[in-house]
């Protein structure tokens, strides 16, 4: 397609996409914004979140390439069952089955769930010095008098409005944890355990709360905890903007899939009243739904190798910390690549800022990007961090493209390559299944996680060999079918391998300049692509951190 005919096509799209109504309402964020300097890592000796720019674009690398050191208590975030109740067979007190559902097991269905906002306002600031004021089973029915009685598929959501009165930088955000810790100030509301007691019995099996713990201070945390996860439940901590979501809202909150991981990091949103939000809270109540994340373990090729020695990223890492006797588990981090398992890739991970100046490049890469120009138009500049990609970009109906046919079709004498997913084919499937629509969310099914992802060293074939030619490459995403997905008003691709631009460092290269300059994302490190139906929803959410060029998070399907 010449520049004159793009330029076309983009402004035909516009114009149809400006006189057909919009299908669905955006996706609320109703997560706090992690950064170092926010108060978003527990104050009483846990690890402080992190994030170092490992490389910049430059002579050395031309992608922006992080490191995290984030634990699951930082910002918004996910509560299990193994949060406090024990394992089976440790002997502890409380423990059962229950205690063996980490952050990895827990079914895709639960995170989500139609949105009951329970106004509990009139409760802060009525304390004294380091105690919360206590949410009782008295406001849940009085809200069940006004509305109706809850039910399983409700998500009880707890509005006290503390996250937005009291979530700031430093030094005003010791407010916010710190200080009703210190015991200087009054503490956040929170459910007394009768009232997680009593919505157990109602078959509730999420409760969120806009209070960076659902434990009360100074000693009903961990009986409010245990009160509702030995129902099975799962908790969002630290939930913000409550009081955007309307009655009829789907809810839901997504975090990366830490292996044995009692709590972790998460992302919420909502969806809106309407028709998809009805569709969703249906699906989730009827548990239609598949876990699109591949599992976040330091014996899984989760993280890049490069070709060679001693060009791998971070390698993904637990350190434990803390012991906790009445569970006999060790409170942990995680110390990782941004790009760790399942992923977003912003447009800056690639694109440089205004100012950068290309003669910075390598030789290479310099003479790769007056190529990638010729052929592609101007290659853009992007300062488009992690946080700043709206959930609406990320979520979606799902348009799976398989391209295993591809597998097997270059030489062993040409490795390392990828075989080509092409304009060609894309048009193939459009004829078969229906043109592609803005806003759809496009993934390739190319088999290679389910064949390659194992537990290491046989997991070598998911990264490592293909990118040392020792295998062929998984199939990889051209440029030319980032621009034609961009014509069709696609935002966000996915793929079921470990990078959509396959194992060419020239080719992976052009594929991402051309993603990031189109304002498009992608999601990579999916699997499971296979158990999505034709009217799946894909919903992903990476977690909101501040200047990130990468984006752990997790992906799933409604369906």
């Amino acid at each position: 397609m010449t520049h004159l005919n793009r330029l076309l096509a983009v402004v035909l799209l516009g114009l149809a996409i400006q006189a057909t109504p919009a299908t669905a309402a955006k996706p609320i964020d109703l997560s706090l914004l992690v950064a170092e300097d926010h108060p978003c890592t527990w104050p009483s000796g846990f690890p402080m979140f992190q994030l170092k720019h490992y490389r910049r674009i430059g002579a050395l690398t031309p992608y922006n390439i992080d490191v995290l050191t984030i634990d699951g208590n930082t910002g918004t975030q996910i509560d299990v069952p193994p949060h406090s109740i024990p394992r089976p067979g440790s002997g502890l007190k409380n423990a059962g089955p229950l205690g063996s559902i980490f952050t990895e097991k827990v079914p895709a269905w639960q995170f989500g769930g139609e949105a009951v906002v329970i106004d509990v306002s009139q409760l802060l600031n009525t304390t004294e010095n380091g105690v919360s004021s206590l949410i009782q089973p008295r406001h849940v029915l009085a809200w069940e008098k006004t509305h109706r009685k809850l039910r399983f598929g409700d998500v009880v959501l707890f509005k006290s409005g503390y996250t937005d009165k009291y979530y700031r930088p430093f030094p005003a955000g010791r407010r916010f944890v710190a200080d009703p810790v210190e015991g200087t100030v009054p503490a956040w509301p929170d459910p007394h355990p009768d009232t997680m007691t009593l919505l157990g019995q109602r078959g509730v099996k999420h409760v969120g709360c806009d209070s960076p713990s659902m434990g009360p201070l100074p000693d009903l945390a961990e009986p409010t905890h245990i009160a509702g996860l030995k129902f099975g439940m799962i908790f969002t901590e630290g939930v913000t903007r409550l009081k955007r979501v309307k009655p009829g809202s789907f809810y839901c909150v997504l975090g990366p899939r830490h292996a044995k991981g009692m709590y972790g990091e998460g992302r919420a949103l909502a969806i809106p009243p309407g028709k998809l939000a009805t569709r969703l809270i249906a699906s989730a109540k009827a548990k239609r739904a598949v876990d699109l994340s591949v599992i976040n373990d330091s014996q899984l090729p989760i993280t890049w190798t490069g070709p060679g020695i001693g060009n791998h990223r971070y390698p993904y890492i637990k350190v434990d910390f803390l012991y906790a006797e009445n569970l006999d588990l060790q409170h942990h981090t995680h110390m990782m690549d941004a790009q760790a398992g399942t992923h977003l890739v912003p447009p800056s991970y690639a694109l440089p800022t205004d100012d950068f100046d290309n003669d910075d490049y390598s030789d290479e890469v310099r003479g790769w990007l007056k190529e990638y120009q010729k052929r592609f138009g101007r290659r853009r500049t992007s300062s488009v961090t992690t946080e700043q990609v709206p959930l609406g970009q990320t979520c979606g109906e799902a348009r799976v493209i398989d391209v295993r046919g591809l597998v097997g079709s270059t030489r062993k004498e040409q490795w390392p390559t990828s075989p080509q997913i092409t304009v060609t084919l894309v048009r193939a499937y459009e004829k078969a299944h229906g043109a592609l629509r803005s806003g759809d969310v496009v993934l390739f099914r190319t088999g290679h996680i389910k064949q390659t992802f194992k537990p290491l060293p046989a997991g070598v074939g998911c990264v490592s060999d293909p990118l040392n030619g020792k295998t062929e490459g998984w199939p990889a995403v051209t440029a030319e079918v980032i621009d034609y997905l961009d014509d069709r008003g696609i935002r966000c691709v996915g793929i079921d391998a470990p990078s959509i631009g396959g194992v060419d460092e020239k080719s992976a290269l052009m594929t991402y300049w051309a993603l990031g300059s189109r304002g498009m994302v992608a999601v990579e490190f999916l699997q499971n692509l296979d158990k999505l139906p034709a009217n799946a929803y894909f919903l992903f959410a990476a977690i909101p951190i501040r200047g990130c060029h990468g984006g752990p998070g997790r992906a799933i399907a409604l369906y």
